[in-house]
């Protein structure tokens, strides 16, 4: 198991993220595993760099998922790192 990178402070999901999860038989801690060690998904490589730096900068750090061919999930936790969030693009 990877290290955490960075603490997620309150983990919160709005309900569609929650119904897209649902709807493919996903769970909101399958994403925050990868998102808190590093794997921020499909990001292109400046994105990545961008949250690589965040880390050790206390910046928003923002990862990408594809959930299906139409469909992705945006895990997002905030600078101060109080608040982790688990969002649908739309709802951004």
């Amino acid at each position: 198991m990877s290290k955490r990178l960075f603490e997620l402070g309150q983990v919160v999901a709005t309900p569609g993220a929650l119904e897209l999860l649902e709807r493919h038989s996903m769970t909101p801690m399958q994403f925050l595993q990868r998102h808190v060690t590093g794997d921020f998904g499909d990001l292109c490589a400046e994105d990545k760099e961008a949250n690589d730096e965040g880390i050790w900068n206390r910046e928003r750090i923002l990862s990408s998922y594809k959930i299906s061919e139409m469909e992705k999930l945006w895990v997002i936790t905030e600078a101060d790192r109080s608040s982790t969030c688990c969002l649908l693009p739309e709802e951004y």
